[in-house]
């Protein structure tokens, strides 16, 4: 038997990544495939919260996609639709600056999501 329990998780996210997702402008997060989102799924909730801080912002999983690398998903989901404030350049150098090349290894997950209405 398959539990298909739609699950609540809870992730951090930097305020100026935030901001997009709670103004809905931000519809792909962008994350490594660390073995604790492996059965990430669509119809789960996510709740982004800002490290350190009270705000959250509650998110639907529309899609997860993998991909071998950054370059690929930002090439594969466009990059205004990972964050429309930044070029693809200043992206990738944004995403490697959080995600080192040991992390970037184990894959790169786009992560659709809407965002719910309190």
């Amino acid at each position: 038997m398959t539990d298909t329990t739609a699950r609540v998780r809870e992730l951090n996210l930097y305020r100026q990544y935030f901001g997009l997702v709670a103004a809905g402008t931000k519809t792909i997060e962008v994350r490594v495939k660390y073995p604790h989102l492996a059965d990430l799924a669509v119809g789960d909730t996510i709740r982004f919260r800002i490290k350190g801080s009270d705000e959250t912002c509650e998110v639907r999983v529309i899609r997860v996609t993998e991909y071998a690398d950054f370059e690929a998903l930002l090439d594969g989901e466009g990059a205004a639709n990972v964050n429309p404030t930044a070029t693809r350049d200043e992206q990738l150098a944004n995403i490697r600056a959080i995600y080192p090349p040991q992390k970037e290894a184990f894959g790169a997950l786009a992560i659709e999501i809407a965002l719910l209405q309190p």
